[in-house]
């Protein structure tokens, strides 16, 4: 299996550039990632499987979802991509290769730790330090989904994307990763955050196994208490809330 992950990547970087990989490979990966994740969500809600499972009884109309997508599209495109391209000199000036051979399983999963760690931190004062006028402009845009679905975990004010993607950039920044180390983290931040705002608690679901861990249950709160700073922002631990 290695071997085979191993030869995938040579191609990759055999035929693109580091700055194609970094940026559109990343960009591409996201995208692919967050709507094959998301969107099942919105087939669930609208087909009403498993809805002994949803959180919250009320649906979203179709028109609110179509508002949705359309939305997320131009953010990603507008912000989301841009900002890859800027940081991309960052990163390398930080240390982040993406040669083979790979970092070890353990220095992956330790970066991975790390980011997390200096993720929740950076959320945090970023909510705390933020005034009430500011809070409420930029909360309005998540506010308008009191019942979420999967795809509003990224729809936000683009202040928002703007200053929670810094602290989630932060640390991979900082720890100067291999791409595919960036990847991982990547990936494991959209599930996680897709998950949260999935509206469903499962009984498979990662809260009722990890310490800490809020998931959907914990984070719908902050969703149906509009304009207020409710508490429960997290959506991964929980261990700085309220």
């Amino acid at each position: 299996m290695a071997s085979i992950i191993e030869s995938g990547w040579l191609y990759l970087i055999t035929h693109f550039s580091d700055f194609q990989l970094a940026c559109l490979g990343s960009f591409f990966l996201h995208e692919s990632v967050f709507f094959l994740s998301g969107l099942p969500f919105i087939y669930l809600e609208r087909a009403g499987w498993l809805k002994k499972y949803k959180i919250q009884m009320k649906n979203n109309t179709l028109e609110a979802q179509e508002k949705c997508i359309t939305r997320l599209l131009l953010y990603h495109f507008g912000v989301n991509l841009p900002v890859m391209l800027a940081s991309y000199p960052v990163f390398r000036h930080m240390g982040m290769q993406s040669s083979l051979p790979f970092p070890s399983w353990y220095f992956q999963e330790s970066n991975s730790n790390a980011d997390s760690i200096l993720l929740h931190p950076g959320r945090f004062y970023i909510l705390l330090g933020t005034p009430g006028l500011t809070y409420k402009m930029v909360v309005q845009a998540c506010a308008q989904y009191a019942t979420p679905f999967g795809l509003t975990s990224e729809y936000a004010h683009p202040a928002e994307i703007l200053f929670l993607g810094f602290a989630t950039i932060v640390g991979p920044a900082i720890t100067g990763p291999h791409l595919i180390t960036l990847w991982l983290w990547m990936v494991l931040r959209v599930l996680e955050t897709v998950e949260a705002h999935c509206g469903y608690h499962f009984p498979w679901s990662l809260s009722n196994f990890l310490p800490l861990y809020g998931g959907a249950n914990f984070h719908d709160y902050h969703h149906r208490l509009l304009y207020t700073k409710s508490g429960n922002y997290s959506s991964t631990f929980i261990y700085m809330d309220w």
